[in-house]
């Protein structure tokens, strides 16, 4: 696990200084080595090439794992982010076809690969990964992205200058980035409390979408995506299959099977490996699948003093009972609350979320851990939240009442407007009576903080049906057209996949794991998988009396009902108490400035108050305030000049 940047001078230098300054700035998710290079093109002098990598030493340990890396056989050089669990399979397809190693490293593999079968080795890999080769026979720059979107990477391009990176911060520490807000990000921040790739708050700065690559080759950028999470032929096959019962066992075994290898497979490590248990569902899965294995894994728990807050009678009841090596590591809500200033200093973008995984980070490398499984995508995978009930019943609405006549629609919806109590649910309803909100689908409006009647107030410059409006619902519709395939729970679990879970929960563990410079893996959410279990029916993903059967028929049985016949639980945060309470004077302060900096012009102060005074008297949630209060810090920190 590393942080990586790349910068390309097209008629211009690379300074040494600034390939250096946004090298370091990563070293907070490399803190065990580092390396830059600049390299002369040598058949276009008008081209030089910097890279740039902070190491986090997982495999191979040794300093021939060191980055940049080059390929003596080739002349290619690479920077990488993450790990190929595979690596050794790859390697030894390679070696089969005559290649050389001198490392043990998985950068060397993919490296050799890269120079073996060109683009077509991303189809070998699995695993989390962003990576850049800079080609030297071909003279262009290769960068990609893993299949799920489980690493990060950001790039920016100007006359003079490409550039990417695994941090937006890192871009923006360059100085040749302009610090100007993007009113599509803003859009999107707003509607949903992170942004949504490939938008980013930075204007011209994009995330490049999970299983896409692109190419630079003389000042020309190509993007192409390279695999998808549906595969249609794929599911009409599961589909077929499934009609029949024998098959339907044959099909779920297959998943258990492809479930216990992916967890087996993310082991592989040359430092010692954690898990996170918090005693639900997904993290005791987790744990049961190790079990399963021979492997007796330590386990880490957060546990609060507080008995309110605490579950920790769930994730000892799994301890004791797989036996593992378990850590509980005691905290109380005022060491929560501690952590609140630096984890919104360790945002690379805006989030409403992401406290809680800054902090088990924080004290799970504290406890000597360096790299931790975690059972993130489960809900997404395994049909978990509420959403896959809700949001298939307001499809079903919604397709109803737009059979009803339009002069009928609209008086309907303003009556239930005028005569409904004030409340985020109420506002949700009115938006989906009326249109959709502007949001292509009951799943958005789901998943949506302000409706668009909202974000007229507070962005009364910008027009509803403006430029950056339109370009992030496009957005939103792509995501929508693609899941049209699929049925109803299948769709719901595609775009929480591709929207909550990528960019909420994904990218923020990403960036409050590696801001101690902690590996987090995600083995449920393997593409491949992921990519299996979306091609199974939905309704075998539902019981009235069984939360995830799926997941629970894949684990035999091991699992005691105390862990799953229990109300759902998400590791919450008291934060409707802290804004009443401590937190008061210091978000009331901050949403005075909001009219000022960076958000000038752009956000109304009137309209952020009245959002703050709506929560204090009880007509909104916290997630609100907490959302503008994040996004000023932000903007303060990272778009001050």
């Amino acid at each position: 696990m590393c942080g990586i940047f790349g910068i390309i001078g097209l008629n211009a230098p690379v300074p040494a200084e600034l390939l250096e300054r946004a090298t370091q700035s990563l070293a907070h998710r490399g803190p065990d080595d580092g390396g830059t290079v600049i390299l002369q093109d040598s058949a276009q002098e008008v081209i030089e090439v910097g890279l740039g990598n902070r190491r986090l030493a997982i495999l191979d340990l040794s300093p021939q794992g060191h980055q940049p890396m080059n390929d003596p056989a080739t002349g290619n050089w690479i920077v990488y982010n993450g790990e190929v669990y595979n690596f050794r399979e790859v390697r030894a397809k390679l070696e089969r076809e005559g290649l050389r190693f001198s490392s043990n490293s998985d950068t060397e593999v993919i490296l050799k690969a890269y120079g073996h079968w060109g683009e077509e080795c991303l189809h070998e890999f699995r695993g989390m990964f962003a990576f850049a080769v800079w080609d030297a026979q071909r003279h262009r720059l290769f960068v990609a992205r893993d299949p799920m979107g489980i690493k990060p990477l950001y790039f920016w391009q100007s006359d003079r200058y490409f550039m990417f990176s695994s941090e937006v911060r890192t871009l923006l520490g360059t100085g040749l980035v302009p610090r100007r807000i993007d009113p599509a990000g803003l859009v999107n921040y707003l509607t949903f409390g992170s942004l949504y790739d490939p938008n980013t708050l930075v204007e011209g700065v994009n995330a490049l979408p999970p299983g896409c690559y692109l190419t630079w080759e003389n000042g020309q950028v190509k993007q192409v995506q390279y695999w998808d999470l549906i595969d249609l032929e794929l599911v009409e096959a599961c589909h077929h299959a499934g009609d029949c019962a024998e098959n339907r066992g044959e099909l779920e075994a297959q998943i258990a099977e492809m479930l216990e290898e992916s967890v087996r497979m993310q082991l592989v490590s040359d430092v010692p490996v954690g898990v996170f248990l918090s005693g639900g569902i997904d993290s005791s899965s987790l744990v049961g699948i190790l079990s399963r294995s021979g492997v007796q894994p330590s386990t880490f728990s957060i546990v609060f003093r507080e008995a309110d807050y605490s579950e920790a009678e769930y994730s000892r009841a799994i301890a004791q009972q797989f036996r593992t090596d378990h850590h509980e590591i005691t905290v109380s809500q005022s060491d929560f609350f501690a952590a609140i200033a630096p984890a919104i200093r360790a945002m690379d973008l805006p989030t409403i979320d992401g406290i809680n995984t800054y902090f088990v980070s924080e004290r799970t490398r504290a406890a000597g851990v360096k790299v931790a499984l975690s059972g993130l995508g489960g809900d997404e995978m395994f049909a978990g939240y509420s959403s896959f009930r809700t949001v298939p019943r307001m499809e079903r609405f919604a397709n109803a009442w737009e059979r009803i006549s339009g002069t009928v629609r609209g008086p309907l919806a303003n009556v239930f407007a005028a005569l409904a109590p004030s409340s985020d649910q109420n506002r949700k309803l009115t938006a989906l009576a009326r249109n959709g909100g502007g949001i292509a689908h009951p799943y958005f409006l789901s998943r949506m903080l302000f409706t668009s009647e909202q974000l007229n107030e507070l962005l009364p410059g910008m027009k509803m049906d403006s430029a950056p409006l339109r370009r992030a619902e496009n957005l939103l519709a792509e995501k929508l057209n693609r899941s049209l395939s699929l049925d109803p729970i299948n769709r719901v679990s595609y775009l929480e996949a591709r929207c909550y879970m990528l960019n909420t929960l994904l990218r923020d563990s990403d960036f409050m794991s590696m801001a101690h410079g902690l590996e987090v893996r995600v083995p449920l959410i393997d593409h491949q998988l992921a990519r299996r279990i979306l091609a199974l029916p939905g309704s075998w993903k539902l019981d009235p009396e069984t939360p995830k059967p799926l997941l629970i028929r894949a684990l035999r049985g091991q699992l005691p009902e105390k862990i799953f016949q229990r109300p759902k639980r998400g590791f919450t945060l008291p934060f409707e108490y802290w804004l009443r309470d401590a937190l008061r004077p210091v978000v009331e302060e901050l949403l005075r400035r909001i009219g000022d900096g960076a958000l000038r012009a752009l956000i109304s102060e009137p309209a952020a108050r009245s959002v703050w005074n709506d929560f204090l008297e009880g007509r909104t949630s916290w997630s609100r305030p907490w959302s503008l209060y994040v996004l000023q810090c932000w903007c303060e920190q990272h778009l001050s000049n």
